[in-house]
């Protein structure tokens, strides 16, 4: 079906994370390892200690729910048109794909619902259309899925596909120690869980026709999305073999070229043991199309565990190393797990830019 269909390429970035406020500043804080994690300033554990956790520094702790997830998405939405500069566009050809958290306590229930209202009053008049997808995890790459059906289909010129999600709301941070979920929580200070993060991601995606119409330079093309649902699930009392990982990354591996093995790979692994099981089952079954499936990026270690925001933020972070001319070859892959079952991968192929002609650096 993908070969008869137009290509999509990706044009534009924008993020705002724990570690960085815009797409090059994440990135190059990521690849030099730099953490922004930090103790909580007043949400104490069950053994009396600072809880941890990957906060934006320029937002004010007590900024909350939706004014919070808004204060993150909307200077990454922008960051991302940017590229687009001052051209005259057709707005009803140009939609957001949006990846939510999935429901969960300190959320609000019509979260979807506020964040739309927020789009539009801020960026209605760019992009006439938007779609929710709450997801959790899986979120940004659900969205990803959907824009790609879209825009291959001629249905839109281009969409951000974008993803934001904060862990921080008190409630919610309550509920992950309750769950043994939060890292150095407890009194036994539990090593397994996760650092709570917040952050938003956003990627321009548009035809390649419109690319070269616009004068667009892309940054990568999304060779194809696999998605899947995963039946045995973290707080069940069933073991995850990794089944509907490995069917997301076979959905999205029959794009990979004859001959041609995935060099960079980035998940959303954050230290919670089911994740690494599930990715080693997923490894065992498909590590013959990967160079090496040992030697992945989990930018968690950095700006902690983000969520729905993780799918763009980690293809983001592929388009920047093919840029930036360190990654490891000319193709990537990026997953995602949600606890509510839904898996995901996208597979890009990453050229990095043109030299001068004469070949000057």
């Amino acid at each position: 079906m993908a070969s008869a269909l137009e290509p999509v390429c990706i044009v534009g970035l924008g993020a705002r994370t724990a570690v960085g406020r815009s797409s090059w500043a994440s990135a190059a804080a990521v690849r030099a390892g730099l953490s922004g994690f930090t103790q909580h300033p007043y949400m104490i554990d069950t053994a009396g200690e600072p809880m941890r956790a990957a906060i934006a520094p320029w937002l004010a702790i007590d900024l909350q729910g939706a004014d919070r997830l808004e204060a993150l998405l909307l200077p990454a939405l922008d960051e991302a048109l940017a590229a687009l500069g001052e051209q005259p566009l057709d707005a009803s050809r140009w939609a957001l794909a949006l990846g939510l958290p999935s429901a969960r306590p300190g959320l609000p229930p019509d979260l979807a619902r506020q964040m739309l209202v927020r789009v539009k009053r801020h960026a209605g008049q760019r992009l006439a259309s938007a779609a929710t997808f709450e997801n959790g995890h899986a979120g940004g790459l659900m969205a990803l899925h959907a824009a790609l059906a879209k825009l291959r289909a001629g249905g839109l010129d281009g969409c951000v596909v974008a993803g934001v999600d904060s862990w921080l709301e008190p409630e919610t941070l309550e509920w992950l120690e309750a769950c043994d979920q939060l890292h150095g929580a407890g009194p036994l200070n539990n090593a397994w869980g996760f650092i709570p993060g917040e952050a938003a991601g956003a990627l321009l995606l548009v035809r390649e026709t419109v690319a070269r119409q616009l004068r667009l330079a892309p940054l990568a093309t999304v060779l194809a999305v696999g998605s899947a649902l995963e039946a045995k699930r973290i707080k069940t009392e069933t073991v995850c073999i990794g089944e509907g990982l490995t069917a997301a990354f076979h959905a999205a591996l029959t794009a990979l070229p004859a001959g041609v093995q995935v060099s960079d790979l980035y998940g959303d692994m954050n230290g919670e043991p089911y994740r690494a099981d599930e990715f080693g089952f997923t490894a065992l079954r498909t590590k013959a199309q990967f160079e090496a499936l040992s030697d992945f990026h989990a930018p968690a270690d950095c700006w902690g565990d983000v969520g729905a925001a993780g799918g763009p933020l980690h293809l983001l972070l592929a388009c920047v190393a093919a840029h930036k001319q360190y990654a490891r070859g000319g193709h990537a892959l990026a997953w995602a797990s949600a606890e509510a079952g839904e898996r995901a991968a996208a597979l890009l192929a990453c050229a990095p830019p043109a030299r001068p002609a004469g070949g000057g650096a």
